[in-house]
């Protein structure tokens, strides 16, 4: 079996790993976001969903890449582009549990799970095999999540979409060994005052991908979502909760425009750094 190095710089897995996209199309800040087009910097436009697909197919090391929506429009344009879908129940309340209910439906035994947000088109390869291998590494981890450190530019940005009451990123803080401490539509920690839009903060972006072991999904379904999970929206804070550890990968974006699709004026964002860095 190969090294977890060797099989980051090969890109073949010593593990088994699917990466599932959860997409629905009823979403309460945004309904219908997987099928929006996303226009590249000659103009052309490809769908959320389609550019997502586009991103996870370029990570080494996953053997599946498959979508887990409750709609059919959504499957109908994954299957317009090559893609695999898979329907899962409409009651599941959050990706997580839309990637557990694929996972029983489609069997098979995969050793990782990566969940990539159907609202991440932009999610750069190294960050999923970051995180893979972060599992790869250690027998005790069971979640993973990436996180960027944010400047100034990005914190003046998260402060912007507060003041106009559609907080859209979150941000997360973490223990010297990458234990996740919290998650928040918040700013934490608050830094006040402005910054050099290029100067680094003490603010991680979260980045809404993430790794787990199979048992991890499995326990996941049994457990009902607590308190903060309810109050913040966010599904990783139900494994915090109940004491269980995500870690969190600190990745470095490598000057590779970055940002999720969370409220409709993500999409005018996510275009205006596609044209600025000349991106299809």
């Amino acid at each position: 079996m190969p090294s977890v190095q060797e099989s980051v710089r090969t890109g073949h897995s010593a593990l088994p790993a699917i990466a599932i996209i959860p997409a629905r199309y009823a979403s309460s800040r945004f309904p219908g976001k997987p099928l929006e087009e996303i226009r590249g910097a000659s103009g052309a436009g490809r769908t959320l969903i389609r550019r997502t697909w586009e991103a996870a197919s370029e990570a080494r090391g996953i053997d599946r890449i498959v979508v887990a929506t409750d709609d059919l429009r959504i499957r109908d344009e994954v299957n317009s582009f090559g893609g695999e879908a898979v329907m899962t129940p409409p009651s599941c309340r959050n990706g997580t549990e839309r990637c557990a209910e694929a996972i029983k439906k489609l069997g098979g035994r995969y050793d990782i799970v990566v969940n990539v947000q159907g609202d991440a088109p932009l999610t750069p390869p190294w960050f999923i095999e970051a995180i893979t291998a972060s599992l790869r590494e250690s027998p005790k981890r069971t979640v993973a999540t990436p996180v960027i450190r944010c400047g100034g530019k990005d914190l003046e940005d998260f402060k912007a979409d507060l003041r106009s009451g559609r907080p859209g990123a979150t941000t997360a803080a973490f223990g010297a060994g990458g234990g996740a401490l919290y998650f928040s539509k918040a700013i934490i920690p608050w830094t006040s005052g402005r910054v050099r839009d290029d100067a680094e903060t003490p603010v991680f972006h979260h980045v809404g991908v993430y790794a787990y072991a199979p048992e991890a999904l499995e326990w996941y379904l049994r457990q009902a979502p607590g308190p903060l999970e309810t109050a913040e929206g966010l599904e990783q804070l139900r494994f915090l909760e109940r004491g269980k550890r995500i870690h969190c990968v600190e990745v470095d974006a490598r000057g590779r425009p970055f940002w999720e699709v969370n409220i409709p004026e993500d999409i005018e964002r996510i275009e205006s750094r596609l044209k600025e860095a000349g991106m299809e």
